[in-house]
């Protein structure tokens, strides 16, 4: 009896320290691997610590015992990869004084700087193309309290302009050329090892600005060279046939791609995406919009939503599956949140929907097929 007590009692003091642990923050979780010091300003929203969701219905489809798994960076805070670097741009910002930050955006990043900043007590400008930011994320800059410029011109014109404004006016540039905000994003590569034990055989990863890649990478050999894990991945980044500078490496001065966030013709992160794809032996590729449609509504039969440029992953994957070792393990990062382009949901589904119905139970049981 004495010792049934003691164990019941040891179960009661373990659930209750558990549920006492609360997820501290990127920063705080992954100090020692990043460059913060005592008089660091961590400015946090608890960004991090994102779901790894084993994707059984694309494995079916996939076969061969691959195992896959889908990174959804979509779960953080504004919705987006975006808040790992921005958590660290703005607190580096901060620290260093900064009274304002400015940045050129597809709508991603706009919100989650927009956010960090208002969370900091600082100014945020943003810069976008005019007509081409999904509503859903225009909407979070603006509640963030962001003053938005939208101007006539593409993603890599706007982000042309707010170089130059950072470089003559005091003004924290916060896009992925900012060294801090690759800092904050490798650590999902930490989280995608730490869950699995190792790293995966594959990362397959939308491109855009290149910087998303290059930090994956970052992180990997980070902790490879701390011993945590005992390989590397092979980096394949997929781009939009229509805004694929990387893949034909080449320039494209009008990108045009349904998947907005990835819809950048010159590459800020260029040469550093290039040196990940290398060195780790991967490969970009180009996905056409039908296939990122696909993958997109393949993503949903797991029941997760992202928004476009994240089922550019999935699609790659399903591309080069013939490359695949059997049995071997590929993560897909998918970058943001569905909510973020509801109108491309709406447009692109297979699902029934009934409109203008008239309130009548029994005429609505017999649609329903009772």
């Amino acid at each position: 009896m004495k010792n049934k007590t003691n164990i019941i009692s040891k179960i009661k003091s373990r659930l209750t320290n558990d549920s006492k642990k609360e997820w501290p923050g990127l920063i705080n979780a992954y100090k020692d691997f990043l460059p913060i010091n005592d008089s660091t300003p961590i400015v946090s929203l608890k960004e991090g610590n994102t779901p790894l969701i084993r994707a059984k219905s694309l494995e079916k489809h996939i076969g061969r015992g691959v195992k896959i798994y889908l990174k959804y960076d979509g779960l953080n805070p504004t919705g987006s990869f975006k808040d790992r670097g921005m958590t660290m741009a703005i607190s580096k910002a901060k620290e260093e004084g900064s009274k304002a930050v400015i940045c050129a955006s597809t709508g991603n990043t706009s919100a989650s700087a927009a956010a960090y900043a208002k969370r900091a007590g600082m100014k945020a400008f943003v810069l976008i193309p005019d007509g081409y930011v999904a509503q859903g994320k225009l909407a979070q800059a603006l509640v963030y309290g962001a003053e938005v410029l939208a101007i006539n011109g593409n993603f890599d014109k706007a982000l042309e302009m707010v170089q130059s404004i950072a470089e003559d006016y005091p003004i924290t540039l916060v896009n992925s050329v900012n060294p801090y905000r690759l800092q904050g994003q490798k650590t999902a590569a930490f989280e995608i090892i730490d869950e699995l034990g190792e790293a995966p055989e594959w990362l397959c990863i939308p491109v855009g600005n290149g910087g998303n890649i290059t930090a994956y990478w970052m992180g990997f050999n980070e902790y490879f060279n701390q011993k945590k894990t005992k390989k590397l991945p092979k980096m394949m980044g997929f781009q939009a046939l229509g805004s694929a500078p990387l893949v034909f490496n080449k320039l494209v001065k009008n990108p045009e791609t349904i998947a907005t966030a990835i819809r950048i013709g010159n590459p800020v992160n260029w040469k550093k995406a290039v040196e990940a794809k290398q060195n780790s032996l991967g490969s970009f590729e180009a996905v056409t919009e039908s296939e990122i449609i696909e993958a997109y509504k393949l993503i949903g039969e797991e029941g997760i939503f992202c928004e476009p440029a994240s089922a550019a992953s999935v699609a790659g994957l399903i591309k080069i599956q013939k490359n695949l070792s059997d049995n071997s393990k590929v993560v897909c990062v998918l970058t943001g949140n569905g909510l973020k382009d509801p109108d491309c949901a709406i447009n692109n589904n297979d699902a029934v929907f009934h409109t203008k119905l008239d309130p009548d139970l029994n005429k609505i049981s017999k649609l329903m097929g009772f």
